[in-house]
């Protein structure tokens, strides 16, 4: 009797084992993501300490103030850097141009095999950068910002969700998929945090509102 509660202990755990090696193999790629943004608690702590302030004008902005897609290493530009990091056996030319391979976009819930469907999106946009105190910065720190793949500031999504975003922060526009909230509101916190960004009253609401529910 007791060699069959152990045959059945020994069937049990393998049956465990190979449930958790299937699981392995079909967990999405450990990467294929920005970098970890801080924590819903984090944030909210960071919001707390937040005086909320106008946007400025957007008089003088252009993207030209923001050089962006610089290169990174060798032949590779900050997109394809980020196309590489946020797909799935992305393949890439010798000019570092990405061939092949597959793009979840987090904000809408597509996928993509082609990497002309995807824009990189400036989690905290340029222009809204502009009016919330990147206008007083140096040419060089503005290229610092929009080309920041050390915090979650740029991640590839659908093209045309991208351009609906457009300049828009959160009290204007957030994900149509929203799961995806939390961590995009909480990204938007560490961008502006981490840059010393201002943040205006609906804006603040918002962020607090999203963070409420994570």
């Amino acid at each position: 009797m007791p060699s069959i509660y152990a045959r059945r202990i020994g069937m049990l755990a393998s049956a465990a084992a190979l449930a958790s090696l299937a699981a392995l193999v079909n967990a999405p790629t450990a990467q294929a993501a920005p970098p970890a943004p801080i924590s819903a608690a984090a944030a909210r702590a960071y919001l707390a300490t937040v005086t909320p302030k106008a946007e400025g004008s957007s008089s003088g902005y252009s993207r030209d103030l923001f050089p962006h897609w610089i290169t990174q290493s060798g032949t590779c530009n900050t997109r394809e850097v980020v196309l590489k990091r946020d797909g799935v056996n992305v393949v890439q030319d010798s000019s570092c141009a990405a061939v092949s391979g597959s793009w979840y976009s987090e904000y809408d819930g597509a996928t993509w095999t082609a990497a002309s469907d995807l824009d990189i999106d400036h989690m905290v946009p340029l222009a809204e950068a502009w009016r919330s105190g990147a206008n007083s910065w140096t040419t060089a720190k503005r290229q610092q910002f929009a080309n920041d793949l050390t915090r979650p500031q740029l991640i590839a999504v659908t093209d045309n969700v991208n351009q609906a975003k457009g300049d828009k922060d959160p009290a204007a526009w957030l994900p149509s998929r929203t799961a995806y909230r939390c961590t995009y509101v909480r990204m938007w916190v560490n961008v502006k945090q981490y840059w010393g960004l201002n943040i205006d009253s609906a804006e603040k609401t918002a962020l607090t509102n999203v963070l409420n529910g994570c």
